[in-house]
């Protein structure tokens, strides 16, 4: 069996709560320097870009200290440095923390805010902001939540405990609990068992459902419904069984309800502009239950809040959602 290379501690200190960027060069290569890798590795920045970082000492290596740009070529090496971070519009809700200790932390994360940094959300995620706002640079996720969907995160403070917790989460040995807002369907006959076998393919904004083997398992309750939009809404409980993407919003759709304010289904919709936070996604991470890899202790853990378009459809429909709401 190959042993996985040791990875050196990053020679660079965090920024705005983001991690430097680390690079390995590959082991098999016909490069003949690191700029030489780094400009094919880094194609869409432009040349002038990693010659400008070369030039002003931002390529970091293991013994923290500015590689060069005519530094030869070794492979498995591995050198550092920090992305110049996307302008971003602030997400104007805040994460409200429910449990902290010494080993997790578990927040309550708003509708519009990326779990973790990642493609145009870097800063303005839940990860960064909680680095910075508990002034804990360790922090890492232990799972992820969709930037649209509001609810119970879990993030862990020691690295070495990282994996622990996200084996829960694999193994699914997390018992997890949504709420959805959509519309109601009288004639769908509730509870039930939604299973199904979903794809999501790379570049593709949709996941699918087609024939074969089912790996995904939903079931639906109904809490509650009345009158708002067209026909009437409802609210449902969701407890996912197997964590697909979109899983939630894929099966509630499949059964004709789809979930109010999803942009992705039935149909796509128009980009929403940059700082757009009307109509958020009804759909809420309402609680987290399991018990703790390295206490011992049982979990439960509930969100506070109440999904707008269920507190006043009017004003959700009407785009003057101010925030998540607490409450229930």
């Amino acid at each position: 069996m190959r042993r996985k290379p040791r990875i050196p501690p990053a020679p660079l200190p965090q920024r705005h709560g983001v991690d430097p960027v680390r690079v390995r060069l590959p082991v098999a290569g016909s490069w003949a320097t690191v700029r030489e890798y780094l400009v094919e590795r880094l194609s869409g920045a432009g040349a002038g870009v990693v010659d400008e970082m070369f030039f002003a000492g931002r390529i970091i290596g293991a013994d923290g200290r500015a590689v060069a740009a005519d530094a030869p070529y070794v492979p498995g090496m591995f050198v550092w440095f920090h992305r110049e971070l996307p302008e971003e519009v602030p997400v104007p809700f805040p994460l409200e923390v429910v449990h902290r200790d010494e080993h997790i932390v578990v927040v309550d994360k708003p509708h519009f805010l990326a779990t973790i940094p990642r493609g145009s959300h870097v800063t303005e995620t839940a990860l960064a902001r909680l680095r910075r706002e508990l002034d804990i640079p360790t922090l890492g996720a232990a799972h992820r939540l969709d930037r649209l969907t509001a609810g119970l995160v879990l993030f862990t403070v020691r690295p070495e405990e990282r994996g622990a917790y996200q084996t829960l989460f694999s193994d699914r040995r997390v018992h997890k609990e949504y709420e959805a807002v959509a519309p109601y369907g009288p004639a769908l006959m509730l509870p039930r068992t939604v299973r199904s076998r979903i794809v999501k393919e790379r570049g593709v904004l949709q996941a699918r459902e087609v024939t074969g083997e089912p790996n995904a398992v939903s079931r639906v309750e109904l809490l509650g419904h009345r009158p708002g939009g067209a026909g009437g809404l409802a609210r449902y409980r969701l407890v996912p069984g197997t964590g697909q993407t979109h899983q939630l919003r894929v099966h509630m759709t499949a059964l004709g309800v789809p979930i109010l304010g999803d942009p992705l289904y039935p149909e796509v919709t128009g980009p929403v502009p940059a700082g757009d936070f009307r109509r958020p996604l009804q759909l809420l991470a309402r609680a987290l239950a399991f018990t703790d890899p390295v206490t011992g202790e049982e979990h439960r853990f509930r969100s506070g809040r109440e999904l707008a378009a269920w507190a006043s459809y009017d004003r959700w429909a009407a785009g003057t959602y101010d925030g998540p709401s607490a409450g229930q």
